[in-house]
């Protein structure tokens, strides 16, 4: 499932989308750092991540899908398993937005190129079997 040559491994480690070599950002870990920094292409393939000006606004709209779900799952969560009353699943839904924004961020970003580039066997040096 997260083999090399699968869109879930890019996506899930935001690996340059064409080789899956190296990250395409400057820090792994979106807590720490900057979080919208990106290298400009992979040094590996030299894929340029930014295909044209602003390229990832269109992140935005799986930015909100991914929200959504997540907000649409801890309500339920906080009401059949918690039982909470409205006012606490509404917190519930606010708390986990909030602290999971920077994994959203760049998930939908990592989603969003893996849409447009496909993953090169070539590119990655890797022996086809």
């Amino acid at each position: 499932m997260f083999k090399k040559g699968s869109k879930i491994n890019s996506i899930a480690f935001g690996l340059c989308p064409k080789c899956q070599s190296e990250s395409m950002y400057v820090k792994r870990n979106p807590y720490f750092g900057k979080l919208f920094k990106m290298h400009e292409q992979c040094s590996v393939c030299g894929t340029k991540y930014k295909i044209e000006p602003s390229f990832f606004y269109g992140a935005m709209y799986v930015s909100y899908a991914l929200g959504v779900a997540l907000a649409i799952a801890v309500f339920i969560i906080s009401k059949i398993v918690f039982q909470h009353e409205l006012l606490q699943s509404f917190f519930a839904i606010i708390a986990a937005l909030i602290l999971l924004m920077p994994l959203l961020i760049r998930l939908s970003r990592n989603i969003w190129i893996n849409l447009f580039i496909s993953f090169d066997q070539k590119a990655s040096g890797q022996k086809s079997d």
